[in-house]
């Protein structure tokens, strides 16, 4: 199912009647915490042309602020994807940089939460690039920073994939607070390693995000069950954003970005094109969940052992 709303170009969430103005709580007073959030993944298929990039991934951001999202998820790598080489000519700091003062427009311009899928950062007195994720608040300021931990070094399909080449992974896992919610963040390949998301889930995470640029190969196998299997687990929303499409050197990604609730169901999912899918999440739905199916509150932990050596 894809869904593509209106083409309106800079609609900001004041020129949208259906959205109530948020209220202005006093001072001393706790800010209104919301029980339903509306989440919109932008789908695209990016290349090596960093301006190109930016110029539809502008549009595709308004297009998700149009449909009155609260949060709007990038894909990976979506300002500029490819060899080792391109990222290296494309990557960026975080002070100053293209990619980083577009989306802190783009979050201030519609008044929404943007996470910024990732993009390829590049960090003083450090030889390798990191596979950064930036969340943007409703003033354009950057209200978290997530570094990919998981390096993807596999082949695949025929193709050589080497992360770890051109990047070094983070050290850090991160929930941040999101419109209100605990949003966990991750980026692709991430999505293997379970230890990861029940650390999000146990800090706290209602929504864990996913951008990602999943190949081709895999994920027609494995994309939509891994996706539907972490929201499980953790009985939480899972939102990811893919890159779909042919990139440089033939290589490949999946597309069908997902939205999916804590009881694994499909909410909304993409076709193969540029696109926006949007879902509205329910608090009283997750918290339902985990009250009647308690599988975090039965955790033993005391009984668990990590295997000598590992």
């Amino acid at each position: 199912m894809s869904f593509v709303p209106p083409d309106v170009e800079g609609a900001g969430r004041k020129a949208r009647p259906d959205r109530p103005v948020p209220r202005r709580v006093p001072a001393g007073y706790p800010e209104a915490v919301a029980d339903r959030l509306r989440v919109a993944c932008v789908q695209l298929n990016s290349g090596i042309d960093k301006g190109a990039n930016l110029e539809r991934a502008e549009r595709l951001v308004a297009r998700a602020a149009a449909t009155g999202a609260d949060v709007v998820l990038l894909p990976e790598k979506w300002n500029a994807i490819g060899s080792a080489d391109t990222l290296r000519a494309n990557a960026e700091p975080l002070d100053g940089g293209e990619t980083v003062d577009a989306m802190s427009g783009w979050a201030r311009q519609h008044g929404i939460t943007l996470v910024g899928g990732s993009i390829t950062e590049r960090r003083e007195g450090r030889e390798k690039l990191s596979n950064t994720c930036l969340v943007f608040d409703t003033s354009g300021e950057v209200a978290a920073v997530y570094r990919k931990i998981h390096m993807f070094d596999v082949e695949v399909g025929g193709q050589v994939y080497r992360e770890s080449e051109a990047e070094e992974p983070g050290e850090e896992t991160l929930v941040a607070d999101v419109e209100g919610w605990r949003v966990g963040l991750t980026v692709c390949y991430d999505l293997r390693f379970p230890e990861l998301y029940r650390i999000l889930a146990l800090d706290g995470a209602e929504l864990i995000t996913v951008p990602a640029a999943f190949t081709m190969y895999t994920g027609k196998d494995h994309w939509e069950l891994l996706l539907r299997a972490r929201a499980v687990e953790n009985q939480c929303y899972v939102a990811a954003a893919n890159e779909w499409g042919t990139h440089e050197g033939g290589k490949a990604s999946y597309g069908r970005s997902m939205i999916v609730d804590p009881w694994g169901l499909i909410l909304a999912q993409a076709g193969d094109e540029d696109t926006v899918i949007t879902a509205e999440l329910d608090r009283a739905h997750l918290e339902r969940i985990r009250r009647d199916l308690p599988s975090l509150a039965n955790r033993q932990p005391t009984a668990y052992r990590w295997p000598a050596g590992v």
